[in-house]
């Protein structure tokens, strides 16, 4: 179990890091390049500038969990990802395109295991000494 949690500490890292990094960095081709991501305009420069900061703040975070691996810090770098997740979730599976439903139905699949997969790795985190 140890190492499915640090995996999946690892890999949302290293997700969150590169997402922070490109939304900070330029975050106009995020909205005009990844699909779906424009289906609630307008665009707006300042939130995707400050969403790519908070993302890569969330980013350290899971890495210095993966690095340090004690309880506490994993439970919290876990429950912080899921603070944003979960609504996420919720927020896209209320705003799928009736128009791309192939799109609309890999939005809903990856989101929820955006959810599901850290939801394991943290029921799996009450075990950790």
């Amino acid at each position: 179990m140890r190492t499915y949690i640090r995996t999946v500490l690892v890999i949302l890292a290293a997700y969150e890091v590169i997402l922070g990094l490109w939304l900070t960095v330029v975050p106009k081709t995020f909205y005009d390049h990844v699909p779906t991501v424009d289906w609630t305009p307008p665009y707006s420069d300042h939130l995707f500038h400050d969403f790519g900061g908070a993302t890569l703040g969330l980013g350290i975070v899971l890495a210095a969990a993966a690095i340090r691996f004690d309880r506490f810090l994993v439970v919290v770098a876990l429950v912080a990802y899921l603070a944003y997740a979960a609504p996420h979730l919720v927020f896209h599976l209320g705003h799928l395109e009736g128009e791309e439903p192939g799109w609309s139905i890999a939005l809903a699949v990856v989101l929820a295991l955006s959810v599901l997969v850290p939801l394991s790795a943290l029921a799996g985190a009450r075990k950790l000494t």
